[in-house]
């Protein structure tokens, strides 16, 4: 009874009835899917960042991913850092399908967590800093900072839970349940360190952020 008493299965508790509300209030109703630009129209260019290639997703990735829309880029900074983007859009979650969590593609990529811990950026457009989740993961002798956060309805949203909860709320008040996970990787340069790879990344959040806000529904 003390385990049926935990905050974690309360918390699953009231999540899994306000699913249930979700169902039965929105299933019957027509659902509001804004208009996007495809996402292959994002800007080549971001501050003092430049496109150094697309990378399209393989087939057999974007089949288990399901998304409607995808960007995977790799941009280049003035000093030769190199940052990749990626963005996955959904523009309905009615049917299943919903952002993959880096928490679980990361690993599964073969990319081990070496530290994880929640960064708060200011960013240009927002009155109000975001939050975002960061990642220092490892592979063999790679490196790397990955920063993430979920999109929607002009929302940065960081954790797991959270998104699901916004994806309740904004279906029944809005009739909408669009979302997008965008992710930065920044690899740890030769004789470099993770502090130096997160101010790049940092750095290109804050270029970026811009094109993605027009580029992504408000």
């Amino acid at each position: 009874m003390t385990f049926l008493r935990g905050k974690y299965v309360l918390a699953l508790t009231v999540l899994l009835l306000l699913q249930g509300t979700l169902y039965y209030a929105v299933a019957l109703r027509a659902e509001d899917i804004p208009a996007v630009a495809p996402l292959s129209a994002f800007p080549a260019e971001a501050g003092s960042w430049r496109l150094y290639k697309d990378f399209p997703i393989e087939k057999e990735i974007q089949e288990i991913l399901k998304a409607d829309d995808s960007l995977n880029r790799l941009y280049v900074g003035p000093d030769g850092s190199a940052a990749w983007l990626s963005i996955n859009f959904f523009k309905s979650q009615r049917s299943g399908q919903a952002p993959h969590s880096p928490k679980n593609c990361l690993p599964g990529a073969g990319w081990e967590a070496l530290e994880s811990d929640p960064l708060t950026l200011e960013v240009p457009g927002r009155s109000e800093p975001i939050l975002t989740n960061r990642y220092v993961v490892a592979r063999g002798n790679e490196k790397s900072v990955v920063l993430y956060w979920y999109q929607s309805r002009n929302r940065i949203i960081a954790g797991e839970f959270s998104a699901k909860f916004w994806l309740i709320a904004d279906s029944i008040k809005y009739h909408r349940s669009d979302s997008a996970v965008v992710k930065i990787v920044v690899p740890v340069r030769p004789g470099s360190d993770a502090d130096a790879a997160t101010k790049t990344a940092i750095d290109f959040v804050k270029s970026v952020f811009p094109a993605i806000s027009r580029q992504l529904p408000s």
